[in-house]
């Protein structure tokens, strides 16, 4: 009830503040919350079918969005992360639970190799980061497998991704300038942005969502929180992408 409450009042502090303007509406698609309170992001489901190739990047110990959007298509739904504690909290759950869930034990970063990921500060937290920002410590680290995405398609044997959603503790921020860098067409892009632990940064989101509409993207969705931000490519609405911009 505490942590609803905080961000609600999160929520009305930077709506008068007018903090978030940039996360306008560009297009208008009908969305849909998939997960819990926490841990989901809005989805455009007409946009996703059994086929679909689903990539996951952040899985923690939530993993109620992956299993809410493979219950409504019945797709499989390829999941990422090389944290120690949510690898461990994954292998303690269902087996049918996880009969959609493909689990990859490493994490996404600009380029393939082996990198340092920081453990959060409070240890009773579960996600960390590839980057040094303010939930992390960074004298706790561990080294991690890191790769592309254009490794991890090929390795997966895919030439498209249907849906990328990423809660990557700060890390999406570098990882949005390789994602435009690779010219790779990504059908809906999900982001969790976290530059709340980047206070000396106020812009780095409006940045890394201007990288985003440059290459095509616009936003279809935004949650009360302004946080998860829900993009799809412009390839996928085009005349609906002609009305704005």
């Amino acid at each position: 009830m505490i942590k609803i409450i905080k961000r609600k009042l999160r929520y009305i502090i930077n709506k008068v503040l007018r903090k978030y303007d940039y996360l306008y509406v560009d297009v208008s698609l009908k969305s849909r919350w998939l997960g819990n309170l926490y841990g989901g992001f809005y989805i455009a489901p007409q946009l996703v079918s059994p086929s679909s190739v689903v990539y996951s990047f952040g899985i923690g110990e939530d993993i109620s969005f992956d299993l809410s959007l493979s219950n409504m298509t019945g797709c499989n739904v390829h999941c990422f992360d090389p944290t120690p504690k949510s690898l461990i909290w994954l292998k303690k759950q269902s087996a049918s639970q996880l009969s959609k869930i493909i689990v990859h034990p490493y994490g996404i970063a600009q380029k393939t190799h082996q990198g340092t990921f920081y453990l959060p500060k409070n240890k009773e937290h579960v996600s960390g980061s590839i980057v040094e920002q303010a939930a992390v410590d960074e004298g706790d680290f561990i080294d991690v497998p890191l790769k592309s995405i254009s490794d991890i398609m090929s390795e997966l044997g895919h030439n498209h991704i249907d849906v990328l959603k990423m809660d990557i503790e700060g890390a999406e921020y570098e990882v949005i300038q390789g994602l435009v860098k690779s010219n790779i067409t990504i059908g809906q892009i999900l982001i969790e942005f976290h530059d709340r632990l980047f206070p000396k940064d106020p812009l780095i989101s409006a940045r890394a969502v201007g990288l985003l509409r440059d290459a095509g993207y616009r936003i279809y969705a935004v949650s009360d929180t302004f946080e998860e931000v829900s993009f799809v490519h412009c390839s996928n609405v085009p005349l609906e992408c002609n009305k704005r911009l």
